[in-house]
């Protein structure tokens, strides 16, 4: 009997990869994956700047470019990537707009690349490059390098600049995380997955109370209206900066490792085997076109959900026409102009409480994969690794340098990933117990 023989036969899904619900269950159904996902997707480009139409339509077209790609047989919903935030941040802010989504694209060029060298040569070569110990530490990296942005924003009535120290903030955004935690810790089944999402909401009827959300931009917002789009041509000139490029392609390698962490947690859910069939590098090309497709548009980059994957857990459902459902159902929210203003309208004191436990828990998540790899830190090569990535990243150090009359700069998260991968590919592994 063969491994996929013995998934198959030990579990009963209520509805497998390719069957097709009924209408209205079928609704139901992509509505508990769009609520799952919500929360952290709009909670990127509300941090970043970007446009939350264009991250919701992206998460949606990415999906559905996902699901054509791998043939319609892994059940995965695509949302923004939380390891761009930073990156893009400070990227808007030094850089044009045709630069940064140039970068973006280039991003998404870099997951196609190696899924090609994937299918070509097979996964050994990336698992060698990106093993808990490096990739462990780079998490906790994004999520502690994020820290300070949302306690700004749970502190300051001009979170950028850390002017206008509020109390009101304060009590706002600790009245969200209080919801958000408890949310997190006593809700089950589905309500469990979405704590952000009961977080925001919370928050947000907490900061109504404190007349702190200005109405008037939702007022004067029609129902139906096209997304706020960046378009290329219209909105920005792409345009090519080798140096920001250099900051942003690192990051995929991180991203990366996560999209083949997730694949590892819905093979075991599902009970099949994605890596052989339709393959990873089918899964990791699709994430590919999709960030490709969301920065043509303004959007973040994509990444498959955790979050997804937990309903998919619970319910037992892995339908992929119940996933693509849910795409569609985000797509026609990128155009409803009330919504995109009532997330508009949301005061940051309620995300800056929603994000210290979310950045948190991003952090955490990356001790948590040195956990489950049961890394021995009391080897030293180890040890080195881990601290290095932890104190450059954190430490916002960075590389300054000119080759000819192009700047490069290398700094944070990147330049922490990049010598983590170096430290781990010189280093010898025995000789350092």
């Amino acid at each position: 009997m063969t491994e996929e023989e013995i998934f198959q036969r030990t579990v009963e899904p209520k509805l497998d990869v390719n069957e097709r619900p009924k209408f209205l269950q079928g609704l139901l159904l992509s509505s508990q994956h769009l609520f799952a996902m919500f929360g952290a997707t709009v909670l990127v480009p509300f941090l970043t700047g970007l446009p939350v139409s264009a991250a919701l339509i992206a998460s949606g077209v990415g999906t559905l470019i996902y699901i054509l790609v791998t043939k319609g047989q892994i059940p995965a919903y695509l949302g923004s990537s939380f390891a761009f935030i930073l990156p893009i941040t400070i990227a808007l802010g030094a850089n044009t707009l045709g630069e940064v989504l140039t970068a973006l694209f280039f991003s998404g060029v870099l997951y196609v690349l190696i899924a090609l060298i994937i299918k070509g040569i097979g996964t050994k070569w990336i698992m060698k490059m990106l093993p808990p110990i490096v990739v462990g530490p780079v998490i906790m990296v994004i999520g502690l390098g994020l820290a300070p942005v949302a306690v700004d924003m749970a502190m300051y009535t001009d979170s950028g600049n850390q002017e206008g120290y509020s109390l009101t903030y304060i009590t706002v955004a600790l009245i969200t995380l209080t919801i958000t935690i408890l949310a997190s810790i006593f809700l089950k089944g589905v309500l469990g997955l979405i704590p952000i999402l009961i977080g925001i909401v919370g928050g947000y009827i907490t900061a109504l109370i404190f007349g702190i959300v200005d109405l008037e931009i939702i007022k004067s917002t029609s129902w139906l209206m096209l997304p706020e789009l960046y378009l290329p041509f219209r909105d920005y000139t792409p345009a090519m900066n080798i140096g920001l490029m250099i900051v942003m392609l690192p990051i995929v390698f991180v991203t990366i490792s996560e999209h083949i962490g997730h694949q590892l947690v819905i093979n075991k859910i599902v009970g099949r085997n994605f890596f052989v069939k339709p393959g990873l590098h089918r899964s990791i090309f699709g994430d590919g076109l999709a960030t490709m497709f969301s920065s043509i548009i303004g959007g973040p980059p994509t990444t498959t959900y955790g979050e997804n994957i937990g309903v998919l857990a619970i319910t037992r459902i892995f339908s992929t026409w119940v996933i693509g459902g849910a795409a569609v159902l985000a797509i026609i929210l990128g155009f409803v102009g009330k919504f995109t203003a009532v997330v508009q309208s949301i005061p940051s004191p309620v995300m800056g409480g929603v994000s210290i436990l979310l950045f948190g828990i991003i952090a955490a998540s990356g001790l948590r994969m040195l956990i489950d790899d049961r890394t021995n830190l009391d080897n030293k090569r180890n040890l080195v690794i881990a601290s290095v990535i932890l104190v450059v990243g954190i430490g916002k150090a960075h590389l300054d340098f000119t080759i000819g009359d192009i700047p490069f700069n290398l700094e944070g998260m990147a330049l922490a990933a990049v010598i983590g991968i170096i430290l781990n590919l010189i280093l010898p592994d025995k000789g350092m117990e």
